[in-house]
């Protein structure tokens, strides 16, 4: 079964103005995306930009490029308008691949696109991988997933779950640096790759933000608020990070000169 990757590629970072034209190993940072998602076994690849100046880049370097409003409150509306005006079937999966990843393996893409294969009562598709580091599960910026013995989430929080309640009650354990993670249960940090159904694309811009959505500042709590099935799989691979920050983009640029150099 076909799916398209589709890469949102913004100008307006807040952080990183420009960053997906940020160059790295001679290339445009959403360049590299690019070629990791055509790696994949994606049918299509897209970029979806606001940005006049992206989309130049973008074509010529021969990538299929839709320009969507610069009016979108997220990725998600933006991916939506890309399905509607591609025109995709209530069926066809799209994956959304963040243009700030540009060593994402193209295993985690095709992971997401084969679980809507295998579990169609799944609206979206999504990926974790464990966490055995405390500071890590009491980090607010790091997002933390349950979900039940199918993969199926049941919340995606900041806040610590599942709350240890015995091995942490008494305090608070944030400013507890002997807390400890308890045995046989297992912690879950979320990697923000998804793949939908573009059906529920088009309902997800009609809903309105939810009551945990606001509070968490977490998009995908809207879609299991109105009752939509997200997949939850450990990660094939662990994915390398992303760019967020000046720091991360150097280190990236390091990484990628250095396998450029060892290539030539």
């Amino acid at each position: 079964m076909s799916f398209t990757v589709v890469i949102p590629a913004r100008y307006a970072s807040s952080r990183l103005p420009g960053k997906p034209l940020a160059e790295i190993a001679g290339k445009p940072m959403v360049q590299h995306v690019y070629d990791r998602a055509l790696e994949s076994r994606a049918d299509r690849v897209v970029i979806a930009t606001d940005d006049n100046r992206i989309h130049s880049v973008c074509e010529g370097f021969g990538a299929e490029v839709v320009m969507t409003s610069p009016n979108h409150a997220s990725g998600t509306d933006r991916l939506e308008e890309v399905a509607r005006k591609l025109e995709f079937g209530p069926d066809h999966r799209v994956v959304n691949v963040q243009g700030d990843e540009p060593l994402i393996p193209p295993a985690l893409i095709n992971q997401v696109a084969d679980n809507l294969d295998l579990y169609p009562d799944a609206a979206i598709a999504t990926l974790c991988e464990r966490i055995h580091d405390t500071d890590h599960v009491f980090n607010p910026n790091v997002v933390k997933v349950v979900f039940d013995h199918r993969g199926m989430a049941h919340y995606f929080s900041r806040a610590p779950i599942p709350w240890a309640r015995d091995l942490w009650q008494g305090g608070n354990p944030l400013t507890n640096v002997d807390v400890s993670l308890p045995d046989g249960v297992g912690y879950f940090r979320h990697i923000g790759i998804y793949g939908y159904r573009a059906s529920v694309l088009g309902q997800f811009v009609n809903w309105a933000p939810a009551p945990t959505e606001r509070v968490e500042s977490l998009e995908q709590l809207r879609a299991l608020y109105n009752g939509a099935l997200i997949h939850v799989d450990v990660a094939a691979e662990n994915p390398p990070a992303g760019v967020d920050t000046e720091s991360d983009l150097e280190r990236i640029r390091g990484w990628l000169e250095a396998r450029k150099e060892g290539n030539d």
